[in-house]
């Protein structure tokens, strides 16, 4: 009994130690208070992005105005867009250089960049919700490769693609005056690369589907493998080429170039990429559905294989055009996505039109310092973009090997 009674009344005095444990939640709540905010960096209101939206776009116009005004021959901003709007308003270009130099050279290619820039952020965020793979891009799934095989392939074979360039573009020839972007606007170029583009991203995706299961490390190896082999050949059917400046201007353009852009230029990718834009955002919901996997979402009432033979078709269309003008750019398509998620989240809804933006303003700015960089030189687009996409490759690969992906 008294024993009884001693560990009655011993649990009666620990009986209050469980107490301090129960404030221990109360004590240590305040510390998952600081990552509560994390979503909400990621995920803005809708007010919120349309700032961002609006902040990105005036960035992009400075940004459009620097590279018009920047070059050989400096031009003021003010006479840069004294110019444009003029010819805008129908008025007859005026006797001097500056009229020529802004009009006829420099706002083509601006727009150019912009336009590829914002396409391949299109393709680079779609692709990487088609493959649920944040190492998706078209360059390092071979798709980019693909498309500059069927455009080269149509160069140097001269299996028509090239027909009526002249008519359009000027009776320079293939790599005349206007540059390898002179042929790059004609529609047979452009299915050419489609088709390859097409053919390489069937042939990547069947490979990394085989056995029935898919795995993102199998996809990328089997990406960056076809990818090889297709420029493999691509640089064969280069090396075939019988005139000499044909031949660098090929290689120059495989690099990624813009030069030589034309307003016959911008026709293709002007009518691809906002109808990319306006297809992909109307399936916005769909490709969220499809990052959470095959299974949720046809479970939410998504057509998974009619939504990926779409997404497959528009992916390649896009990647066909952008190639066929302006020559493979790496890591364009990898880069900016990250970078969009980071502010806006994963959401596609946002995540599309917020890409376009930052593709468009990364691409222009890039060709800017291609321009400027070194005197009387300039340098391939695909170079500088390597430069800074390499590292952030890295970055990712580390992330995921860290997660343990």
């Amino acid at each position: 009994m008294r024993r009884a009674a001693r560990t009655s009344r011993g649990s009666a005095r620990t009986s209050p130690g469980p107490a301090p444990t129960s404030l221990n939640p109360a004590r240590t709540s305040p510390n998952p208070a600081p990552t509560s905010p994390g979503p909400a960096r990621t995920s803005p209101s809708p007010a919120q992005t349309l700032w961002i939206a609006v902040g990105l776009l005036l960035a992009l116009l400075v940004a459009l105005t620097v590279a018009v005004s920047l070059g050989a021959t400096d031009i003021a901003p003010g006479e840069v867009w004294s110019v444009v709007l003029r010819r805008l308003g129908g008025e007859p270009p005026r006797p001097g250089t500056d009229d020529l130099i802004v009009w006829q050279l420099r706002v083509p290619r601006a727009l150019l960049a912009a336009l590829v820039g914002a396409g391949l952020g299109l393709v680079g965020t779609t692709t990487q919700a088609l493959v649920r793979n944040p190492l998706a891009d078209p360059y390092l799934l071979g798709i980019s490769n693909g498309a500059s095989l069927g455009a080269v392939a149509a160069i140097v074979l001269g299996a028509g693609a090239v027909a009526g360039a002249d008519e359009v573009f000027g009776s320079e020839g293939v790599f005349g005056s206007g540059g390898v972007l002179g042929v790059g606007g004609g529609l047979g170029l452009s299915l050419a690369a489609f088709a390859g583009a097409l053919a390489a991203f069937a042939l990547v995706w069947t490979l990394a589907r085989r056995g029935g299961g898919f795995a993102p490390l199998r996809l990328v190896l089997a990406g960056v493998g076809i990818g090889q082999f297709l420029a493999g050949f691509t640089s064969y059917l280069v090396l075939q080429a019988g005139d000499e400046q044909q031949t660098r201007g090929v290689l120059f353009w495989l690099m990624g170039s813009l030069g030589g852009a034309t307003w016959g230029t911008l026709v293709l990718p002007v009518l691809a990429v906002p109808a990319g834009l306006l297809v992909l955002q109307a399936r916005a919901r769909a490709l969220n559905a499809l990052t959470m996997g095959d299974e949720t979402a046809a479970s939410v009432g998504v057509d998974v294989v009619r939504l990926r033979r779409l997404l497959f078709v528009v992916t390649s269309l896009l990647t066909g055009v952008l190639v066929a003008v302006s020559g493979a750019v790496a890591f364009v398509g990898l880069m900016v996505p990250h970078l969009c998620r980071l502010i806006v989240g994963g959401d596609h809804r946002r995540l599309l039109p917020l890409a376009a933006l930052t593709g468009a303003l990364l691409l222009v700015v890039v060709d800017i310092v291609c321009r400027t960089a070194m005197d009387g030189q300039e340098l391939p687009v695909g170079v500088v973009t390597a430069l800074i996409g390499a590292p952030v490759l890295l970055y990712v690969l580390d992330r995921r090997l860290g997660a343990g992906a």
